[in-house]
């Protein structure tokens, strides 16, 4: 569960690590009234618990009352990464000369924290590391033991960090350190990590991704989800899922993906890209929640990305057909121009098939790579406009 903004950074700045003295605000008037008092320039910053804000244009400096207001407009309404902007963060500008990255994040492949640094923050991260390999230094870190101060120093210093910062670098390694250790987090990421002309160390933004399975130990962290306790969050798919008992992850693509247990739905997810689609969400309704299935369909059709639905389903103790007739009832009581896919296997399966067949005289497919790579098509047609 991704934390925004100013969630992230309250967890950071209790552990630590300072950050800039910013207000949230929810209207054009209050975005101008906190840039007065901040004194302008200042930052105007669109709140989601989403990344690439920035290149979508919610991440904006502005130098007066007037251009606050606009761009506070302009914001609050509009969509990022799938989530309405319900809320801004506006803040100081930070006059600095370096920005770094550092990140602590959970490495499956490792089985072990990970910490990160770079010289060169403020980018994204993921494209530099794809298009400067060795940009980005890594240091497995162990649960049992720690982090240890000199390797610490060793990484900061390796990534090419100014010897005068490595100090104040390592201690906010150690800040974030503290803090993913102690809220059970996925990724604690700063991006960029800057020192002023005074020496002073901030974190001018923050990216927390919390474990929702953790959750039942940090009861205090619930009302961070959604980064307000009084406030809900319209657009946040993820939350609405989440009060229905379904765990769903939304993604950045187009093809959306409704399937029972984690491991066939990892697969899935698998496949769709392995065919050149783009996954638009992890949804499972496995387990006990396989009479769910209506509901998950909701929550994928609610995205606006979705160009099309691959409903894989292969039971053993969920049955298909009553997987299927979830699938079924939140078709036929939904207006959509989503085409839909489908693979059925398994217990249930003639009855499941029969039943969308009759209600919806849609066929399903043999086999997975049969239905994934024709829902990968009607997106893709989607997209350039062939399909309505």
């Amino acid at each position: 569960m991704m934390l925004e903004e100013h969630a992230g950074k309250l967890l950071l700045e209790q552990h630590g690590l300072p950050v800039p003295r910013g207000r949230q605000v929810t209207s054009a008037t209050e975005a101008t009234d906190a840039g007065t008092m901040l004194g302008f320039p200042v930052m105007v910053k669109a709140q989601v618990p989403a990344g690439g804000r920035g290149k979508a244009g919610g991440v904006q400096k502005v130098s007066s009352a007037t251009e606050a207001g606009d761009v506070a407009t302009k914001l609050l309404g509009s969509t990022l990464g799938g989530h309405r902007v319900e809320r801004l963060l506006v803040e100081p500008c930070v006059d600095h000369d370096e920005e770094y990255y550092v990140a602590v994040l959970d490495d499956p492949l490792e089985r072990s924290p990970v910490v990160l640094c770079s010289a060169a923050g403020g980018m994204d991260i993921e494209a530099l590391e794809r298009d400067q390999p060795g940009s980005v230094h890594r240091l497995v870190a162990g649960l049992d033991r720690g982090l240890v101060a000199a390797d610490v120093d060793a990484l900061v210093a390796r990534a090419g960090i100014r010897s005068e910062h490595v100090p104040a670098v390592s201690r906010a390694i150690g800040a974030l350190w503290e803090c993913y250790r102690a809220t059970d987090a996925e990724l604690v990421e700063v991006n960029p990590l800057v020192i002023d002309a005074a020496g002073s160390l901030w974190a001018l933004d923050a990216k927390v991704a919390l474990d929702e399975a953790a959750l039942p130990r940090h009861e205090t962290l619930r009302d961070l989800v959604t980064g307000d306790p009084d406030a809900t969050d319209a657009g946040n798919l993820e939350a609405e899922a989440r009060a229905q008992g379904l765990l769903f992850i939304e993604l950045d693509g187009d093809v959306g993906i409704v399937a029972n247990g984690a491991g066939l739905t990892m697969a899935t997810l698998d496949v769709v890209t392995h065919y050149g689609g783009r996954p638009a969400n992890f949804l499972e309704v496995g387990g006990d929640n396989y009479t769910k299935a209506r509901t998950g369909v909701e929550v994928v059709l609610s995205n606006p990305r979705v160009r099309s639905l691959l409903v894989n389903f292969c039971g053993a103790f969920a049955r298909t057909d009553v997987m299927a007739e979830g699938v079924v009832q939140a078709l036929e009581s939904r207006p959509h121009t989503v085409p839909v896919f489908f693979s059925i296997h398994g217990t249930g399966e003639e009855e499941a098939v029969a039943l969308v067949q009759q209600r919806l005289g849609a066929t399903p497919y043999p086999d997975m790579d049969d239905a994934v790579r024709a829902a990968v098509a009607a997106a893709r047609a989607s997209t350039k406009g062939g399909v309505e």
